[in-house]
């Protein structure tokens, strides 16, 4: 017969948002639930990227903001020691289509204009050179 106490503790994200101050901060990575309050201590293990990062990504679905940074292997192999569950539901949660919600269109259209602003110095400089040369 299978050992049911050594299945993990399977967390929703209504529990984890209970968790997402500087006392008492979790964070879901790739579908697991891990508590980094001790990188928010005043201990030699404090976070590389600040106190801040973890504090807006505590108590949701911070796989994005994990994989964007690009951890270390050594940073990766902390994980497991961190490790409280299993992520079970929606990770995201449900904006209402006011402030704060950024759109996928909205995004691409910033970086259409972040790319558009570099090519018009561009052509601008090629066509003041071709007309005054």
């Amino acid at each position: 017969m299978a050992d049911v106490s050594a299945s993990p503790k399977v967390y929703t994200i209504e529990d984890l948002q209970q968790h997402k101050t500087r006392e008492d901060c979790w964070v879901l990575i790739s579908g697991k639930v891990y508590n980094v309050t001790k990188f928010l201590d005043e201990t030699d293990e404090q976070h590389p990227g600040g106190d801040e990062v973890l504090i807006e990504e505590g108590g949701r679905d911070a796989t994005e903001a994990f994989e964007d940074v690009g951890h270390s292997d050594e940073a990766r192999a902390m994980l497991p020691k961190m490790l409280v569950g299993d992520f079970k539901g929606e990770s995201k949660v449900k904006k209402s289509a006011g402030a704060g919600t950024t759109s996928a269109s909205g995004q691409q259209q910033q970086g259409n204009f972040k790319l558009l602003v570099p090519l018009a110095i561009i052509g601008a400089w090629i066509a003041w050179r071709f007309f005054l040369a």
